[in-house]
């Protein structure tokens, strides 16, 4: 898997990373989905230099050029519900995607063990396709391998990306150990560790809870 960890570049990024982590600017629901958005806007920017291009004339008021764009074969597929802004950042972007929504939860069977369940499911043919994952946590990787092979009966993309806001070593590392090799992760930064109930630390907090409020 090839992985690209954007905070390593200093950029306007870290600012945007910095407000989503900070527990007093996130207590701001709207500020921080916009601030997620924003994140997203950034990794489809990053994730849009590596795909296929192809030329075209376009024709303006005072002639034709010969441009290169990118290939209108992308799908967006999210994670319910904590997703949705990421989602968004890259649509703003990839306006010309296609859509696909899966909802993932953790189900506990104790207070530390957990077994993912997918249930909602749409999403068009990703037969030949550019399939982007987005989930702006990569806490264990169970809730994005779970979705993907959720998608499989979907067709075969010909390239497979993931978008991430904030992640774990260990969530990466599950990642290359069980998508295909050729996957790229794009992610903004990356954490050490997660603690005994698998979220990530120093992290953020819940980014489905901070966006859209507590859930029973």
């Amino acid at each position: 898997m090839l992985i690209n960890i954007l905070d390593s570049k200093k950029s306007i990024l870290n600012k945007f990373i910095s407000e989503i982590r900070n527990i007093n600017i996130q207590k701001d629901s709207l500020r921080f989905r916009r601030n997620i958005e924003r994140i997203g806007e950034i990794l489809a920017y990053e994730i849009s230099q590596s795909l296929n291009y192809e030329k075209s004339t376009v024709s303006t008021p005072l002639g034709t050029k010969i441009m290169e764009t990118h290939k209108k074969d992308i799908v967006l597929c999210s994670i319910l519900r904590a997703g949705l802004p990421l989602h968004t950042g890259l649509l703003n972007y990839f306006d010309d995607a296609e859509n696909a929504f899966i909802s993932a939860y953790r189900k506990h069977i104790n207070e530390t063990d957990f077994e993912i369940k997918v249930e909602y499911f749409a999403s068009p043919s990703l037969e030949g396709k550019t399939l982007i994952l987005a989930d702006p946590m990569l806490a264990t990787g169970q809730s994005l391998v779970s979705v993907f092979e959720g998608l499989k009966n979907h067709g075969t993309p010909k390239e497979i990306h993931v978008a991430c806001v904030i992640g774990s070593n260990e969530g990466i590392e599950y990642l290359k150990n069980n998508l295909p090799k050729e996957t790229k992760l794009w992610i903004a930064t990356v954490d050490e560790k997660l603690n005994s109930h698998g979220y990530i630390v120093p992290g953020l907090g819940d980014a489905g809870d901070l966006a859209f409020g507590e859930k029973l």
